[in-house]
């Protein structure tokens, strides 16, 4: 996959890793509809990146909203060839959530690439090609300590790109899924858990904790380097890849590794 010349779209490109990847597929001479629910801030990245993107404002786990964004992005550049399904949200803490919080961290981390793919897909089925990229978790793949509703939505993100990728992978549809740990954004910044401030430090202190914090840009590099090879587990941080063995290798023992490493977090 080269992405010279494509029509992309991404989710929560005002900033963060959304930003960083609007930017990195201009530098590589893509076409991008800079999507964001804070539309001041897609229309700033957007301004910077010239005649080579346009903003949209909007939330994305919104059905119309998304084919807003595609006959955008059809009227102003053609037939989209890449998505990016970025933005997500943190959510609650543990059994307390509340039902708004759970709903609210399923609608934008799950159902808006749901969402996306069904408008989509069919399109691309007809055409032969075209590229879906989830931003998950780590926390998808492990756990995210202090954070049930994130940690559960990010598990099914993984879920639905596998599915999304074992039913059209052979049919000219590519898909990869991003799965970093730490990662320099308004999440680490307070926003993963914003209505518990406890809660939030101790899933933010987890993240810091587990690895290196790379900057949005690194991400996208590496993004983009994976989709040339169109591999459909990126991470960032390969050391997640051992983590994700050893979980497999001995469940029980990965839990009660967890559960040690949650104990000294909180000491």
């Amino acid at each position: 996959m080269e992405i010279a010349g494509k029509v992309a779209i991404v989710t929560g490109a005002g900033a963060g890793i959304g930003a960083a990847l609007a930017y990195r597929l201009v530098a590589g001479d893509a076409r991008v509809v800079v999507a964001d629910l804070d539309v001041d801030s897609a229309r700033k990245v957007a301004a910077d990146l010239g005649d080579h993107a346009i903003a949209v404002g909007g939330d994305v786990a919104n059905e119309q909203v998304v084919a807003e964004l595609i006959a955008t992005a059809e009227r102003e550049f053609g037939p989209v060839d890449l998505y990016f399904a970025n933005a997500g949200i943190g959510g609650g803490p543990g059994l307390d959530s509340t039902e708004a919080q759970w709903a609210s961290t399923i609608e934008v981390n799950v159902m808006a690439h749901v969402r996306a793919a069904k408008l989509l897909v069919p399109g691309w089925l007809e055409r032969g090609s075209g590229y879906f990229v989830s931003t998950a978790s780590a926390a998808g793949l492990l756990t995210q300590i202090g954070s049930a509703p994130y940690s559960v939505t990010k598990h099914a993100a993984v879920g639905f790109a596998e599915w999304l990728s074992v039913t059209y992978g052979d049919k000219g549809i590519r898909v990869s899924c991003l799965c970093p740990m730490g990662v320099d954004t308004q999440l680490l910044s307070g926003a993963l858990i914003p209505d518990d401030p406890e809660a939030g430090a101790l899933a933010i202190k987890a993240v810091k904790t587990a690895g290196a914090v790379l900057s949005p840009e690194e991400v996208a590099d590496t993004v983009v380097e994976a989709m040339a090879a169109e591999h459909f587990l990126i991470l960032p941080h390969p050391e997640v890849l051992q983590m994700y063995r050893n979980k497999g290798s001995d469940y029980d023992r990965w839990i009660s590794g967890m559960r040690r490493f949650q104990a000294v977090l909180r000491a």
